[in-house]
C-alpha cells in the first residue's frame, strides 16, 4: 500500500455529482446525518430495504415497484429483492427518445455510424417483430457471437422486450468456445456477423458459423449480420439462415410493445471463462442487474444525461452488459470493436478526442501497454471532456495508477473496479467523492456487505484474505442454467463459509477504506504455508523495462510450494544472471524476501482469457502435466505448449 494521494475532486465537482443529490435523500429517508461516504455505505447495508427503494426511485426505475423491497433477507442464496414488482429491461434503457446520439459506433476498418434514440427504438422494434414471427416467447434463449457494434444492442433489447433471455460471445471465439456456451442453453436464434476486423485484417467466420449452426439443434433461424459485405453469401451456404437485412427489410417500424415482468425474470446468461472444464451458465435477473447497473452508473460513475459513455469490451465480457445499461441513464454508448493497438495505441485516444468522451472504461491491461509503449495522450490529444477513467479486468498495478495521471489527465477520476461475470458488475469500485491512492480501489459498493475474512471467518483490517460479502444483494445470479437442486451455484459461492457470498479474491482492506485485490484466491500461492497474491509479484517485475509482463504459479515441488515466475522480455534482451539478480532484488526490495521466486523463466507468449485475463490457473496446470480442459476459453491456447516438461523446472 501507498500513502501517496494522487486525485483529490474539488468542492464544485463533488456538488454536482448524483451522489451528493442520493446523499441528502438518504438522510431524510434514514433521518440521519452522513458526514463521509463511510456513512452512507453503513446505512445502505444495514437499512438494505430503504437503500434499495430509494435506488429505485432515485435513479428513476420504470415499473411497478411492489409492496415489498426485501424478503428472507437474511437467506443467501434464497433472498428475494421487489418480489412483487414487475418492469421490462428494455423499457428502462429505451426511456428516451428524439434525435440525439443514442450510439456511436467505430469500426476498426474505419467506419463510423451514428444511430439517434429514435433510430434506436425503429431498430429495436423491427427485431421485435421479426423474432415475434420467429415465435420467440418469454423465457426463450436467444444466442449472438457478435462484435459489439449497435445491431447486437438493438437485437438484446428486442429480446429483452420480450421476456426472452440473452447470451453473447464474440466472434474470435472458436468453434467449440462456442458450443461449450451456447450449446448448453439451447437457444431457439442464433446470431453471427459474416465477419469481422482485428489488427488490420477482415476475418471471415463463415466455416465456424455453418460448424456450429449444424449443432445448435434447437435453432429455428440463424440471422447473418453485415459487417464485410458478405452477409447474403454467407446466409446462402448456411441452413436455416436468412441476411438480416433481407429479414428486416419487410418490417416497419412501430413502437415497442414491452412486457412487464418479475423482478426476478431471467435477462442474460454470462459464463465463466475459466479452464477447469466447460463454463458455468451464470444467470442474472432482469430487475437484479437494472437496478445494481444504474446504480453503479449514477453514484459511483457519477453518470448523467447526456453523457458520452465508453468501456472497451467484446460481447463475450461482462462489461458489454454493463456499458449497454448506460443507456438507461440517457448516456450516449460510444462502441468501438476491432483492436485497441491498431494501427497504434492513440486509436480509443483519438475516439475519446473526437467524441468528447465523459467515462473511458478499459482494462488494467490496456493501461499498461499504453504505458509501456512510450505514448503520452496528456500531450497529444483533448482529453478536457473526460471526467473518469475506470480500469478492471485484473489489479491495476501502482505504477500504472500513477502513469494515468501523468500521461493521460491530471484531473481524472481514476476508478479502479473489481466485481465479476458472477455478479454482472462489482463488488468494490470508484467513489466520486472520494480521494484516489496509488494501488488502491476506492471502496466498496453502496448495498454490499462487503468485507475481508480470515481462514476462520472472522473479519481482518489491513491484512490478506478472501473477499466475502455477508448479506444478499440484487444481482446476485439467480442460479445457473441446468442446475437441478442448485448444487453447482451453492458450491461456486457458498461452501467455503455458510451463508456468506465468498468470491474467490484474495483482498485486502487499506488504512484509507479502499482496498486492494492481490489476485484470485485460487491462485494464491502458498510457499512454505504462507499466502502470497500473485499481483503483489507482478506490481513489481512489470515496473522494469525489460520485462513486457509477467505471469507467476505455485509449483509442487519438494514437499513444498516453490514460487515460478515467468517472463515475457521486451524485443533484443536475454534471461541472463544480471537480469535474474536484479528482478529478484526488485522483488525482495518491492514486496518482500518471501516473494522472490525460486525459478526465474522467459516464455514467447502468456496465455490469456478472451477477455485479456492471464491464465495461471491453466499454466500451473500445465507445469504440473494435468491435462486442460476449457482451452477454448483462450484467446492464444498455443501459448500453453510453451509451459509444458520445462527443463528448469525439474530440479
Amino acid at each position: 500500500m501507498s500513502d501517496k494521494l494522487l486525485w483529490k475532486p474539488s468542492c464544485a465537482r463533488v456538488s454536482a455529482l448524483p451522489i451528493s443529490a442520493f446523499l441528502k435523500a438518504a438522510e431524510t429517508k434514514a433521518g440521519a446525518t452522513f458526514s463521509s461516504y463511510a456513512d452512507l455505505h453503513r446505512w445502505s447495508v444495514e437499512d438494505r430495504e430503504g437503500f434499495w427503494d430509494l435506488v429505485w426511485d432515485f435513479c428513476g426505475i420504470v415499473g411497478d415497484k411492489g409492496e415489498t423491497v426485501l424478503a428472507d433477507g437474511d437467506k443467501m442464496p434464497g433472498a428475494s429483492f421487489f418480489p412483487d414488482a414487475t418492469l421490462n429491461f428494455a423499457e428502462n434503457l429505451l426511456k428516451k427518445t428524439g434525435s440525439g446520439d443514442a450510439i456511436v459506433f467505430r469500426g476498426e476498418d474505419k467506419i463510423e455510424r451514428r444511430l439517434s434514440w429514435t433510430e434506436l427504438h425503429q431498430l429495436t422494434s423491427r427485431f421485435q417483430q421479426l423474432f415475434l414471427s420467429l415465435k420467440v416467447k418469454k423465457g426463450d434463449r436467444i444466442a449472438a457471437m457478435m462484435p459489439n457494434m449497435p445491431e447486437t444492442i438493438a437485437a438484446m433489447l428486442a429480446a429483452a422486450s420480450i421476456g426472452a433471455v440473452w447470451s453473447s460471445c464474440s466472434p474470435d471465439f472458436g468453434e467449440q468456445g462456442v458450443l461449450d456456451r451456447f450449446g448448453q442453453i439451447e437457444p431457439v436464434v442464433f446470431i453471427a456477423p459474416d465477419g469481422y476486423w482485428y489488427n488490420g485484417k477482415a476475418i471471415e467466420v463463415a466455416d465456424k458459423i455453418v460448424a456450429v449452426a449444424a449443432k445448435l439443434e434447437t435453432v429455428r433461424k440463424v440471422l447473418i449480420v453485415d459487417y464485410l459485405g458478405s452477409s447474403r453469401d454467407v446466409a446462402d451456404v448456411i441452413d436455416k439462415a436468412v441476411a438480416l437485412e433481407e429479414a428486416l427489410s419487410p418490417l416497419v417500424a412501430k413502437p415497442v410493445t414491452f412486457e412487464r415482468l418479475p423482478f426476478s425474470h431471467p435477462l442474460y446468461i454470462l459464463f465463466s471463462s475459466g479452464t477447469t472444464g466447460i463454463p458455468k451458465c451464470i444467470a442474472h435477473s432482469a430487475g437484479g442487474t437494472l437496478i445494481q447497473h444504474v446504480k453503479e452508473h449514477r453514484l459511483h460513475a457519477g453518470l448523467v444525461e447526456g453523457d458520452r459513455f465508453f468501456y472497451f469490451t467484446t460481447c463475450g465480457w461482462m462489461m458489454w452488459n454493463w456499458l449497454v445499461s448506460g443507456l438507461a441513464s440517457g448516456a450516449t454508448l460510444l462502441l468501438y470493436d476491432g483492436s485497441p493497438f491498431y494501427p497504434d495505441g492513440n486509436v480509443l485516444f483519438s475516439f475519446a478526442d473526437a467524441e468528447k468522451m465523459s467515462f473511458f472504461g478499459t482494462s488494467a491491461k490496456f493501461i499498461d501497454s499504453v504505458r509501456k509503449a512510450g505514448l503520452k495522450p496528456i500531450r497529444s490529444h483533448d482529453l478536457s471532456t473526460l471526467r473518469a477513467i475506470s480500469s478492471t479486468g485484473s489489479p491495476l498495478s501502482p505504477e500504472d495508477f500513477r502513469f494515468v495521471y501523468d500521461g493521460i489527465k491530471k484531473d481524472v477520476h481514476l476508478a479502479s473496479v473489481s466485481g465479476g461475470t458472477d455478479i454482472v458488475s462489482c463488488f468494490v469500485l470508484g467513489v466520486p467523492t472520494q480521494p484516489v491512492w496509488t494501488g488502491e480501489i476506492q471502496g466498496p459498493g453502496l448495498g454490499l456487505a462487503v468485507d475481508v475474512w480470515d481462514d476462520d471467518g472472522k473479519p481482518i483490517r489491513e491484512q490478506k484474505g478472501e473477499l466475502v460479502c455477508t448479506k444478499a444483494f440484487p444481482s446476485m445470479p439467480i442460479g445457473f442454467w441446468n442446475d437441478p437442486g442448485g448444487k453447482k451455484y451453492q458450491t461456486a459461492y457458498f461452501e467455503r463459509f455458510d451463508n456468506v457470498w465468498c468470491h474467490g479474491d484474495f483482498a485486502e482492506w487499506t488504512a484509507h477504506g479502499g482496498m486492494i485485490i492481490h489476485g484470485r484466491s485460487d491462485a494464491t500461492l502458498n510457499p512454505g504455508g504462507v499466502r502470497i497474491g500473485t499481483a503483489e509479484i507482478y506490481n513489481q517485475v512489470e515496473q522494469m523495462p525489460e520485462i513486457l509482463e509477467a505471469l507467476c504459479i505455485g509449483q509442487d515441488f519438494d514437499n513444498d510450494v516453490r514460487v515460478v515466475l515467468f517472463v515475457r522480455l521486451a524485443a533484443g534482451v536475454t534471461l541472463d544472471e544480471d537480469l535474474e539478480k536484479r528482478i529478484r532484488a526488485k522483488i525482495r526490495t518491492g514486496a518482500s524476501p518471501r516473494h522472490v521466486p525460486a525459478k526465474i523463466v522467459a516464455v514467447s507468449d502468456i496465455p490469456r482469457t478472451k477477455s485479456g485475463k492471464i491464465t495461471e490457473l491453466a499454466v500451473r496446470d500445465v507445469v504440473h502435466g494435468r491435462a486442460i480442459k476449457n482451452k477454448e476459453a483462450l484467446a492464444n491456447p498455443e501459448a500453453l505448449e510453451l509451459f509444458k516438461n520445462l527443463g528448469k523446472l525439474t530440479n
